[in-house]
């Protein structure tokens, strides 16, 4: 048995490459805003008025629930805390 390799714990673990591209994205935006939370040296309260979200909505993000997480809704929070999403798209060949 030959082990196959995978670029991303989400290319290994998700149906469709889809699926796997839209982990990817949603994981990152989720560990920006984290990083900007912890940085900022904002309290879970804080960060839910910034981001204008719930305190229990940051509490999720801080532990990773990316299931509960769309990407609207990630971008929406990083645009009400005044940050902005770059992206940039490549051949996956």
């Amino acid at each position: 048995m030959t082990a196959q390799r995978f670029t991303s714990v989400w290319d290994a673990i998700e149906a469709t490459p889809e699926e796997a591209e839209n982990m990817k994205v949603r994981s990152q935006l989720m560990l920006q805003l984290k990083s900007y939370i912890t940085g900022s040296g904002l309290s879970q309260a804080e960060a839910a008025k910034v981001f204008g979200v719930t305190q229990p909505r940051v509490s999720d993000l801080m532990r990773g629930k990316i299931n509960l997480f769309a990407i609207d809704a990630l971008v929406n929070m990083a645009a009400t805390a005044g940050l902005h999403v770059k992206m940039q798209l490549v051949d996956a060949a």
